[in-house]
Order: C-alpha cells, then structure tokens, then sequence
C-alpha cells in the first residue's frame, strides 16, 4: 500500500508531501490543474523512461520522486526482494527515483542502488496505473491470456508450459542440427574417405619423420664419414705407423727406469691411461666404421618416404607425424558419426516426439484450467456491467486452439460482447464503445482484485464516457476493490465518484511571481462539499449544488 508521496522539483511541482489511507480515495481537480504532472511522477518512480528536458522543473539540477509503501500483507514480495539482493522492510519499503537535468537518472530500494529493469520488476508488483489508453489492451491477446490465468490461478501450469515448450525448441534444435550437419557431412564423405585412405595407406608411425632424416643424413655422408674414420684409424692402428704400437714401446721403456725417478713413474702411468683411451677410441671407430653401410637402395626408400611424409604435411597443412595421426583419428571419428548419423537422427527425433508429448500434455492442462473458469468469468462481468448502465450485456469468454505452440500455451482468447438484446456475439473491439470498454476493463480489474495482491490501483478518469447513476455504480466497484488490504485512488471529474471516497485530496495549480505551481491537499469535509459543488454547476457555486454535494457525501 502507498502511504506517503514526496517530489521535488518535477515539472509544476516545487515540493509536494502527501500521505495515503488504504480503502478508495479520489484526486479531482480543474483539467490543467496537475493532476497528470503527479500520475507522470508516480509512473516514473515505477521505472518508466522520461524526457528529463521536460520533468525536471526549470532551472534546477535534479527532481527527484520517492514513495514509502507498507507491504507486509504480501508475502510474495518478500521473496522478489531476497531475489534482488534487496533489504526488506515490511513496514517501510522506500523507492527512490532522481533524475538531473543532464539526464542522469538513478534508482534506489530501501536506499539500495538498482537497475531500471529491478525497478520496473518491483514497481509492477506494487502498483498498478489504469489509465484512458489502457482500455486499448482489451484487444491485446496477451492481456486476455493474463486476466484469465489470473482468475484460474494456474501459475504452475503456466510455468510447466513454459518448461516444456523450452524443452521441446532444445530438442527442434538439436534435431535440426544433426539433420543440417549430416547432409553437408554426406556431402564431404567422399572426399573424407578419400583423405582417411590415402593416411592409412601411408602408414606412417609416431617419430617416424625425425628417425628417416636422421638416417638419410648419415647415408647421404656415409663415403666422407666413412674416409675421416678410416684416416684415424691407421694413425692409431695402422701396419706402416701405430700410434698406439709407438706408445706401447714407449710405456715399457720408461716402465724399466722408473724405479730411478718418481717423476718418470708418473709419466708412465699418465701415458697408460692415455694408451687405454687411445685403444677404447680404436675399438669404437671399428664399431662405427662397421656399422655404416653404403646403401643407395636405402637412401632412395628414405627420400621416397620422406616425400610422401613431406606431402602429406603440406597438403594439409601441418608439421609432423603427430599432427597427420592425429588428422587420420579425427577423419576416421567424423566417418563413423557420419556412418551413424541415421541412429543419432532417429534417436533425436524420438526424443522430440517425448517432448512433444509431454509440451501437448502442458498444453492441455492449461487450456482445461483456463475453461474451467471461463463460465466464472463471464457471469461475473455480466453482473458488473448490468448495474453500469449496460443491462442486456452478453459477455462471453472464448477460448480457442491454435495451430501452434507458445509460452502461453496453445489457446487464443477472444472476449466477445452484445450490448443490445438479440444482438449477435462480436470481438469486444469491433463492437464496443469507448465507454463500454472502459467499464468492460473497470469490471475486469475488479474482477482480477479479487484474485491478485496488488496492492495499489490507481485509475486516471476511467470514469470517461459515463455519468448519473452509472458514475455510482463505477465508484461503488472502485471501493470495493479497495477493501481489506487493497487502497484503489482514482483520479476523476465527476462528483458521483469523488463522493464516494473515503479521503478526496484536491490538485491545484498556484501562480505567482516564479510562474505555474502545482499543489496538492487533502480535503476536509466542508472542503469537500465546496470541491464537489463546484464540480456539478462550475466555477459559480450555488446553495443547490452545495445541497447536493452534501446529499452526494451523505450528511
């Protein structure tokens, strides 16, 4: 519920302070008075986008617009605000909006920043603004959808519905996906196939390139290689000079004077070990020399085979056995998917059918639990609208299948409508007046009152097109959706309707030496006669229209 309103520096308004009661309370005042400069006010505190140039009052930096509201009759915010990471007080939720007149806009609950969506989020929770061009969402389909699961009460089916239809698109997708992806891959099979066979016929091993262009490097030098070993070789052990038969006859003959100097005997062991190495080098290069052969034949294979590796490489682009083995996997992965893309596609399609069945299931509930209030809705509004000055009403509620499916379901719902009696059912829109329609969307909103927690309603002339009795019967309804925990405020020009608030606050606009304000007060009783006459005979207020009002109030 909204118990206080304050703004600053919007448009007309200086400062405004007023303070709220739950039940019905009416707003009047003379047209250009202000009354629209609040509602703009209250619709920008609930996240709507404004053009600052024109709601900042001039010559100020910033207006800002902040509500307190009591909001612990309506558990459901609670969870909302642990949602948003927002603190909760029942008692005392503040909304906070301020704009600068650079543009700057920021928005705060409970003094905490948020975004404009959160703000959006919340505000629709709290209140609801009914104003003249919103009697146009009557032939909004998803107004009807939401007035009629409102009444039914069918959240859960709603939401099932959503959860299948989400589900049964994820599988469309999926099914789609495989069907695209195994035509262009049937596409490329051929030439897959072709690349897999030309790999597996190459047969190639990991390390294989760096093995065959080690071993081509030693055959292509073998000739040279094997000329320096055999060069070394009769140095150390050949039959004309022997380094190492030199060294050994030098061994022995410091071997026999060594007993005479240390020093001698040093040298000969040091000329030991080098006579050791010397002939372990010998040993070593027989080995080798042994070991390299002179192999044309060879060498030819290895280039053959190297130029294969070498093509492969660059044909597809990569730099190694590795990265061909690995290619040849992956080639032969995406054959085999493509060999069972029939079983994949078929078990996709089974899965979608699953969905489809279940989506179908969601469907139908949510149609019954949309019929079964149907019959409610329409006898409610007939007995609305009869008392609203329309007593051969027929209303009826149609609910119809589509051919597709939709988050709401698979249902259109039409609100048909004959004022007249023997008058055919026709769409609402085609057939109904303005006033007709408006008092159509008043029935409605009573009717959701009943089944919804908003708190807050506020209606801007909804009154429009109706006057005498009928006005009565609108401010009787109005009142009645303001019971209980609920607070309805309408905004009006006629006196039927202002007479029957259980508070009446006046809009007025002042002049003065700064220009145009506007204020805004709540009326005492004497006040209210005042107000009222005046809104009956005009600016010239007679003793009839104060006798009148007076009936009007009651006293």
């Amino acid at each position: 519920m909204l118990e206080s309103l304050h703004i600053n520096n919007w448009a007309l308004i200086d400062t405004l302070d007023i303070s709220f009661s739950q039940g019905f309370s009416v707003i009047t005042g003379q047209t250009g008075a202000g009354k629209s400069i609040i509602l703009g006010a209250i619709d920008m505190l609930l996240g709507s986008r404004v053009d600052n140039t024109r709601t900042v009052s001039q010559d100020k930096e910033k207006c800002s617009v902040e509500a307190h509201f009591k909001v612990g009759s309506y558990t459901q915010l609670e969870q909302l605000f642990a949602e948003q990471e927002l603190d909760y007080y029942p008692q005392d939720t503040i909304i906070r909006r301020e704009i600068t007149s650079t543009g700057r806009s920021r928005a705060f609950i409970n003094d905490t920043p948020v975004t404009l969506s959160v703000l959006k989020e919340i505000g629709s929770k709290l209140i609801d603004i009914h104003s003249q061009h919103q009697n146009s969402l009557i032939g909004n389909e998803n107004f009807r959808i939401t007035v009629v699961d409102t009444i039914a009460g069918n959240k859960e089916c709603v939401e099932n519905n959503k959860q299948c239809l989400a589900e049964y698109r994820c599988a469309a997708k999926y099914l789609k996906e495989l069907q695209e992806k195994a035509k262009a891959d049937s596409d490329q099979a051929d030439w897959k196939r072709f690349q897999l066979d030309e790999l597996e016929k190459a047969s190639l091993s990991n390390g294989e390139q760096e093995e065959l262009e080690q071993e081509i490097e030693l055959l292509e030098h073998a000739e040279e290689i094997k000329g320096a070993l055999y060069q070394i070789k009769s140095l150390l052990s050949g039959e004309d000079s022997s380094t190492l038969s030199s060294m050994k006859s030098g061994i022995s003959a410091l071997g026999r004077v060594s007993g005479s100097l240390d020093a001698i005997k040093e040298i000969g062991q040091r000329l030991e070990s080098c006579y050791v190495e010397l002939k372990d080098i010998d040993s070593e290069i027989s080995r080798i020399e042994d070991g390299i052969d002179v192999d044309p034949a060879r060498a030819d294979f290895i280039n053959q085979r190297l130029d294969l590796i070498y093509t492969l490489q660059k044909k597809h682009h990569l730099d190694s056995t590795a990265a061909l083995l690995e290619l040849q996997q992956n080639l032969k992965q995406e054959l085999q998917l493509i060999e069972n893309s029939d079983e994949l596609i078929a078990g996709a399609q089974a899965e979608l059918e699953s969905k489809s069945a279940l989506l179908d299931k969601a469907s139908r509930a949510l149609t019954a639990s949309r019929l079964k209030v149907a019959d409610y809705i329409d006898t409610q509004i007939k007995a609305m609208l009869v008392p609203l000055g329309i007593p051969n009403i027929n209303f009826k509620t149609c609910i119809t299948e589509k051919e597709t499916y939709s988050e709401t379901g698979k249902d259109s719902v039409s609100f048909m409508f004959s004022a007249n009696k023997n008058s055919p059912l026709q769409d609402i829109c085609q057939v109904a007046s303005g006033g007709e329609i408006a008092r159509v969307m008043l029935s409605l909103k009573a009717l959701l009152s009943r089944h919804t927690t908003m708190p807050t309603t506020i209606f801007d002339e909804i009154d429009t097109g109706v006057s005498g009795a009928v006005a009565e019967k609108m401010a009787a309804l109005m009142a009645e959706m303001g019971s209980g925990e609920r607070q309805v405020l309408c905004i009006t020009h006629l006196p039927q309707i202002a007479a029957k608030g259980t508070e009446h606050f006046k809009v007025y606009k002042e002049e003065n030496a700064t220009g145009s304000h506007t204020h805004i007060e709540r009326l005492d009783t004497e006040n209210r006669v005042e107000e009222i006459a005046q809104m009956m005979s005009g600016e010239i207020i007679t003793e009839q229209a104060k006798a009148n009002a007076r009936v009007l109030l009651g006293l």
